[in-house]
């Protein structure tokens, strides 16, 4: 019998939107990486707010989520990870902020470091990492950071509330969230699971809407706008100067 869960991100209840093979991860609408697991997950979708998620992750323990999927053979289901990824977007912040850059930078659930790394040789000054998955830099940091940069990671939460509310306990005033999170198409209901977006071995399990991020960021005091459906800003009322050339008081 299909379960209601309650959605994550405004309470409310969500049905059952079907179910998909673990393996299936988002490499597979290039290629098959695993064979069926025979082991199902199911998501959820609020119709309020059109939030899509599964809860059958959430008894995970840190190490149980290393021990399942991000191991050893994760690279083989985001081969973009270690240096494409992380190459690209230090590329576009560096555009996005030719001039004006922030003076604290702190890369959330930066992974190995690399972006940090990369950010610093482009003249960004401080940088720092923080990532509870990797050990070199599991380390809460201490003080607030007026750009905080988050790519690829709020569709990996589990609790995307708690997530959000400790990077706003990590953002000075003024300050600025940039992050990236791939936002639901317009036909999901005729993709269904089959979107290529959702992959639960890649440890996808909260995939947003722009109205279910709303109702995550409004209790925090932040707003969200969004470049495209992939790259997002969260600001609070003060605007920062480095971002005063593309971000226009409301």
């Amino acid at each position: 019998m299909d379960r209601i869960a309650a959605c994550k991100c405004c309470g409310g209840p969500a049905p059952s939107f079907g179910r998909v093979d673990f393996h299936k991860s988002c490499e597979s609408r290039r290629r098959e990486v695993f064979p069926p697991s025979g082991i199902l997950i199911e998501y959820h979708r609020c119709p309020s707010c059109r939030f899509l998620f599964t809860t059958d992750f959430d008894g995970f323990t840190a190490d149980d989520l290393k021990r399942y999927i991000y191991n050893d053979d994760y690279i083989r289901v985001d081969p973009d990870y270690p240096e494409e990824r992380p190459r690209i977007n230090a590329d576009n912040l560096s555009v996005l902020f030719p001039a004006d850059r922030p003076r604290r930078t702190l890369d959330y659930g930066g992974g190995s470091g690399r972006l940090a790394e990369l950010l610093r040789v482009r003249g960004f000054g401080e940088v720092r990492t923080y990532d509870p998955f990797v050990e070199a830099f599991a380390e809460r940091p201490a003080g607030r950071f007026d750009l905080i940069v988050c790519t690829e990671v709020l569709e990996h939460a589990t609790d995307p509330r708690r997530v959000l509310e400790d990077i706003a306990g990590l953002l000075d005033d003024p300050g600025m969230v940039l992050f990236t999170t791939l936002l639901q198409p317009p036909d999901l209901d005729s993709q269904g699971l089959g979107w290529w977006y959702v992959g639960p071995r890649n440890g996808h399990v909260s995939l947003f809407t722009a109205e279910s991020l709303d109702r995550l960021a409004e209790p925090l005091g932040l707003h969200l706008a969004s470049f495209n459906d992939s790259w997002h800003v969260l600001l609070r009322d003060r605007i920062p100067d480095f971002a005063r050339r593309f971000v226009q008081p409301a």
